[in-house]
């Protein structure tokens, strides 16, 4: 049984039972429905076309759900003998599935879950996994989304930046569970970019490889956060990282820069050093500025006001971070980097202390309060 098989083609028959006329839910099933009887057939008999067997035996288990409901019974008699959709119709019904499951009336968290179901070909279990929480609060999560579009029309016009947030929002979930998120999120966004001609698809593709070809070195051999300037360069995937900057100088050509592609450009910068202190700040800063020009991004702000402490020095950044809320997510952890390379270690001592109090994960609240107890450490001498 190839289920890589199996999960490529789970979106392209979804879509085309609710272009026939089932609502996204019942399609969902029916798919689920046949995919489980596919892997009961096919290892003995399997079809010369597995996408016209899912699509039929789908189809087939639709219309028996829908004529044991009187309500939903004017569907039967829908376009039952319409003839099978060619490749292009399919391709274009797979993108469109990417709209839906990003629809606006969705959470992000249910449009994520939802994508990884409907597109992803992922099952509740292994979502549940991933996202560590119970399946069964996953699996409510799922059908609420569901729910959420029944009433939806599949022609609604696709929104491709709401798409590209839901896939990046995957992606930085990581790597929790029996499902690599991040790997998955790769999966898909080169699955939407074969179907669609965008330029900030290409730029988010290109910002995934090369942030996931530094994933080596971002941990130590105990499960301790490297940064990026201690990381083992030597680690890094200089396949992904080559991939990467070919797709992103394809995009930049095309002239219609947007976030992704800016930032991808920053990460390009990053992979390009030997060493941490090879790294060209200035033009990471000019292409800050790309970005908060396009976003006006408190984070990208902030981020920004490091790498200008960097380009400029300490004082510079600590100047630009001055301008931003306090509040800001990760602003302690900035302020105490800066302070400490400005030869101000109790103070970076303390802002490392309150940084660890309010990170969102524990890798990155052991890292900082390695920091904190580092300079502490050294001021007690």
């Amino acid at each position: 049984m190839d289920e890589d098989l199996l999960r490529t083609l789970t979106p392209t028959v979804i879509a085309v039972l609710v272009r026939r006329g089932a609502d996204f839910a019942a399609a969902e099933d029916a798919v689920q429905d046949a995919l489980v009887e596919a892997v009961h057939v096919w290892p003995g008999d399997p079809p010369r076309d597995p996408k016209g067997w899912l699509v039929a035996v789908a189809w087939r288990k639709f219309l028996d759900a829908a004529r044991a409901d009187t309500s939903r019974r004017h569907r039967e008699v829908r376009v039952e003998s319409e003839p099978m959709p060619g490749p292009g119709e399919m391709a274009d019904d797979t993108l469109q599935l990417y709209f839906l499951c990003a629809h606006p009336s969705l959470t992000p968290a249910s449009a994520v879950a939802l994508t990884l179901r409907a597109v992803g070909g992922l099952t509740t279990r292994q979502i549940a996994r991933a996202y560590l929480v119970p399946e069964a609060t996953m699996a409510q999560r799922i059908s609420r989304a569901k729910r959420s579009l029944s009433s939806v029309r599949f022609d609604h016009p696709g929104d491709v930046a709401t798409v590209l947030r839901v896939l990046y929002l995957v992606f930085n979930e990581g790597y929790s569970g029996d499902v690599d998120l991040a790997a998955e999120a790769i999966r898909l966004t080169r699955q939407l970019g074969a179907r669609t001609n965008h330029a900030e698809v290409a730029g988010l593709l290109a910002l995934m490889l090369l942030h996931h070809a530094r994933r080596p070195a971002r941990t130590g051999p105990d499960g301790r956060l490297v940064p990026l300037a201690e990381q083992d360069r030597g680690l890094w995937d200089t396949r992904l990282i080559a991939e990467g900057v070919d797709v992103l100088q394809a995009a930049l050509t095309r002239d219609r820069l947007g976030e992704f592609q800016a930032q991808a450009a920053i990460a390009a910068l990053h992979a390009d050093a030997r060493a941490a202190k090879e790294t060209d700040w200035v033009q990471i800063v000019e292409w800050y500025d790309e970005l908060v020009r396009l976003t006006n991004s408190p984070v990208a702000r902030l981020n920004r006001a490091v790498a200008l402490g960097e380009a400029d020095g300490p004082r510079a950044g600590l100047a630009a971070l001055a301008e931003l809320d306090p509040a800001l997510p990760r602003y302690s952890a900035a302020a105490a980097y800066l302070h400490e390379r400005d030869g101000n270690p109790a103070t970076a001592a303390r802002l490392y202390a309150e940084a660890a109090r309010s990170a969102s994960n524990l890798p990155e609240r052991d890292h900082l309060t390695r920091q904190a107890a580092r300079l502490n450490a050294r001021l007690r001498r």
